[in-house]
């Protein structure tokens, strides 16, 4: 009996034997001859590369040159991940402290109603932007996939820019997360001395340790913490509604739902903006399944490999694009779900004035008679359990530590994929720009196949910002709410783009159907009524629901953002709001001029040069660099690099 289509393989099967190392591609059967010469690719940097360059089309009536197909061939991460690895690693991810520190801040800015709106809306915006993703990478689950999506059907430098800024995003959440673990504990003590050695040294070196072990240890120690973090999560709604239904009933704001924090809005709907941006901090995490991919090994016979129009999918693929579509629709949709229960079980137990909760650092007032009492960054779930009692407060704030860990161990394991993922691609041979070696180096797996190089320096370059939290001063919250809402604005740039590259596609396909079925190229023939079940996944709703989540993104990072300034200026919130989009921007424009690309988009109008994109998409699924890691020497101490 066939298994569902939905449902993951989370039990151990046979697996294909290991396909042997991945010959050049062949000349593309259906193509004239004369379209390609295959080169090194000394433009880009890339010894390793194979440039398929495709001459001008005669029949193109520009008569303009299209440009080249540069195909690269990357080393990869070489290692095979269970499919529960994967979901586990996005439950992590995404399970953070989002929910547990944001449901309050939210709260406390425009209400019950606010947290109830926020979390929704954002989680069907979340969810959206997955549809979009999911139906890409359910045929190309590849490498870096997020990036190349974007460089390969939008702007090639775009896509180099969505690949920093997803990087940036996790590094700099990595450290974020150590600095609210130290906030967490300071509900017990302030011992400086114990979190400048145990939290900002000890424990981060303990999570690049475990990074560091091969992908079965890592990834069984990722459903550990998975399953943990999901039984504290139900417990924590048990206690929530246990609190509620007579333990300590207290009247709550429901009556009136609509409040609001005169500090950080004049107007409600004002608040309801602010806190749209506030609950995206949540849902950073979601997408993690394409940062994955990376780590996905397509099982593939010989026979597949012969098949020339790559039309064959084998019972392996199709788990696959199971497993993606179980990780990529439903943990969306059961974080939306999550987070909406969450926030209305706390808003039944706290009144949205309750000195306890935390508030947005430029609003805080110890002055206003309706939030007295000492500002605390404490969890709104903490501040309800500890009227109620000290141990349960206890427990929930020793559950809210360990999330914030767990999630911070993902987040540098995501970074450090992301990053070789970038730096992979690069060529760092002789005669090539310093800053291009220097990059390559990054892009190199140890003898374990783990990218140590990157994960190193992804858990480094931030590991100076949880070491400011030492010093006593006003300003460090601050600082540290500009970073957090920093990476929260990254990843929203890119789940922009990132429908933007699949509405690009959509089109590109629709336009080109009739050459896609006439060629029999597989897997992207989404209207062929002959075959309907080639295309691994339809979203719902499309193009629409891509649009919708567009406009969507661009509301959070254009007017969402902006909100908190309709109040008057304030710096603070201004970079936290606008810092990340400006730095993304001029790094494409960098990009653009160094690279002397052309102002214009990837040129998706020539169906020959669509056929090789796709076929070449086709082809990197297979890819499996089997390189051997460089030999034992001092830049890499010794093979441990």
């Amino acid at each position: 009996m066939q298994q569902a289509d939905w449902i993951p393989d989370w039990f151990p099967r046979s697996r294909s034997p290991r396909p042997p190392n991945t010959p050049d591609p062949e000349i593309i059967p259906g193509i004239p001859l004369d379209l390609f010469e295959t080169q090194d690719d000394t433009r880009l940097g890339g010894s390793k590369t194979i440039v398929q360059t495709l001459t001008p089309n005669k029949s193109d009536s520009s008569g303009e040159p299209d440009g080249d197909v540069i195909i690269r061939h990357p080393e990869k991460v070489v290692v095979e991940k269970a499919p529960l690895d994967r979901t586990m690693i996005t439950i992590n991810g995404t399970l953070g402290s989002g929910l547990y520190w944001r449901c309050g801040q939210i709260l406390e800015l425009g209400g019950p109603l606010a947290v109830l709106l926020s979390f929704l809306l954002v989680g069907l915006l979340a969810f959206g932007v997955m549809q979009c993703i999911t139906e890409m990478l359910c045929i190309w689950p590849i490498p870096g996939a997020l990036p190349v999506y974007v460089s390969e059907f939008v702007d090639e430098e775009l896509g180099i820019a969505v690949g920093l800024a997803y990087w940036y995003t996790y590094s700099v959440s990595f450290a974020a997360l150590v600095v609210t673990t130290a906030a967490e504990t300071e509900f017990w003590t302030n011992n400086k001395s114990l979190q400048g050695t145990v939290i900002f040294f000890v424990l981060p070196v303990i999570m690049v340790i475990i990074n560091a072990t091969n992908i079965e240890v890592y990834g069984f120690l990722e459903v550990m913490f998975g399953a943990l973090k999901i039984t504290f999560f139900v417990v924590i709604m048990i206690a929530m509604v246990v609190i509620n239904t007579g333990v300590a009933y207290q009247e709550t704001d429901w009556a009136d739902p609509t409040p609001s924090d005169s500090k950080a809005a004049d107007h409600w709907i004002e608040a309801f903006f602010i806190s749209l941006s506030i609950a995206a901090f949540a849902y950073v995490g979601v997408e993690i399944v394409a940062a994955c991919a990376l780590e996905v090994r397509w099982p593939k016979t010989e026979d597949q490999r012969a098949s020339t129009d790559l039309s064959h999918r084998s019972q392996s693929e199709t788990l696959i694009g199971r497993t993606i579509k179980f990780s990529s629709i439903y943990i969306p949709l059961l974080a939306t779900i999550a987070y909406t229960i969450g926030g209305l079980l706390a808003s039944f137990n706290i009144q949205w004035n309750d000195s306890q909760l935390p508030r947005l650092s430029w609003t805080q007032d110890n002055d206003n008679p309706e939030m007295t009492g000492t500002n605390t960054t404490q969890s709104a779930f903490v501040a309800i359990a500890k009227d109620i009692s000290a141990p349960l407060a206890n427990c929930i704030n020793a559950f809210l530590i360990f999330t914030a860990l767990t999630c911070a161990s993902t987040n540098l394991y995501v970074a450090s994929r992301s990053l070789f993922a970038l730096t992979s691609r690069l060529d760092g041979g002789p005669g090539q720009p310093w800053y291009l070696r220097v990059f390559a180096y990054f892009g190199k797996t140890n003898g374990r196949k783990v990218p140590m190089r990157a994960m190193v320096l992804s858990a480094l370059a931030f590991c100076w910002i949880p070491f400011l939290h030492l010093v006593d001063s006003t300003g460090i919250g601050k600082f540290v709410e500009v970073l957090t809402e920093m990476g929260s604005v990254g990843v929203i740039i890119v789940w922009a783009c990132e429908c933007w590259a699949f509405i690009r596609f959509y089109h590109c396909i629709y336009r080109h159907q009739k050459v896609l079925k006439a060629q029999k190229i597989s897997q992207v023939r989404r209207w062929d009524e002959d075959e309907p079940n080639d295309y691994p996944y339809r979203s719902s709703l499309q193009p629409v629901t891509a649009y919708a989540s567009l406009m969507g993104c661009l509301f959070i990072l254009v007017v969402s953002n902006g909100t908190s300034q309709w109040i008057g200026w304030k710096p603070e919130s201004f970079l936290s709001s606008y810092m990340a989009v400006i730095c993304f921007i001029g790094l494409w424009i960098i990009l653009k001029l160094v690279r002397r690309s052309k102002w214009k988009l990837v040129d998706l109008s020539n169906s020959d040069k669509v056929i090789i994109k796709i076929r070449n998409l086709h082809e990197a699924r297979f890819r499996g660099v089997d390189e051997k890691p460089d030999p034992p020497s001092l830049w890499n101490l010794y093979g441990l690099l």
